[in-house]
């Protein structure tokens, strides 16, 4: 069986126990699995020959995923600035391997005025009621996250676009249950399964040209 499946069944396989944990509410399971996801995916990412860039912004999402195991407002903090660092190596991974040519000028328009509208009302809703030391941290990490899911879909495509707009789900579950507004039941479930699916997809979207080894110089020779 060639690694990159090994890989990829082993963090579907730790992304299902995850969430089972969760869904019966064993916190010691869950603190077992989820460090091992994006540690998994993003070797998975490397066998297939990914980009430096793709396997960074996992890296830094592995230790937002750590540091926001504790309840403690520095570490919680210091995972949205691990993520923020994550998205900063997707909006670079987008600009130099993107296509401009991804969405159509009118189309690419359409959708920047959809993010911005959903990051201002977002913002705008949850601000009264975030910690006022978290309400700036809170909006700039937001605008950083809506600019990566914007140049998901329009320089990677519908895919890797579909993994941005579940990332800003996700993030959104989490800044609500800040706001302590009213939750679903078992928040960080659902947090999770929106998280684990946009990272698959946006490693999954990224092209395969990309994530395709170089030719060996031999061969380019020829």
């Amino acid at each position: 069986m060639r690694p990159s499946r090994v890989l990829l069944g082993a963090f579907a396989l730790a992304a299902v126990a995850d969430l089972a944990f969760l869904a019966v509410g064993s916190d010691t399971g869950h603190v077992v699995a989820k460090p091992l996801l994006m540690p998994l995916l993003a070797g998975y990412a490397y066998v297939r020959g990914a980009p430096r860039l793709l396997l960074a912004a996992l890296l830094f999402g592995w230790g937002g995923d750590v540091l926001l195991l504790s309840d403690a407002e520095p570490a919680f903090l210091a995972g949205m600035a691990s993520f923020a660092s994550g998205h900063v190596c997707y909006l670079v991974l987008f600009k130099r391997y993107g296509s401009g040519n991804a969405a159509a000028r009118a189309r690419a328009a359409l959708l920047a005025l959809a993010y911005v509208t959903a990051l201002v009302t977002t913002v705008a809703l949850l601000w009264p009621d975030l910690p006022a030391d978290l309400r700036v941290p809170v909006a700039g990490y937001s605008a950083l996250l809506t600019a990566m899911a914007y140049g998901a879909v329009t320089r990677f495509g519908l895919l890797a676009g579909l993994g941005g707009a579940l990332f800003m789900l996700s993030d959104t579950l989490i800044a609500t249950g800040v706001a302590e507004w009213p939750q679903l039941p078992r928040p960080d479930f659902w947090i999770m399964l929106t998280y684990a699916a946009a990272q698959l997809l946006l490693v999954r979207g990224t092209p395969v040209a990309v994530q395709a080894p170089p030719a060996p110089k031999a061969l380019l020779a020829n």
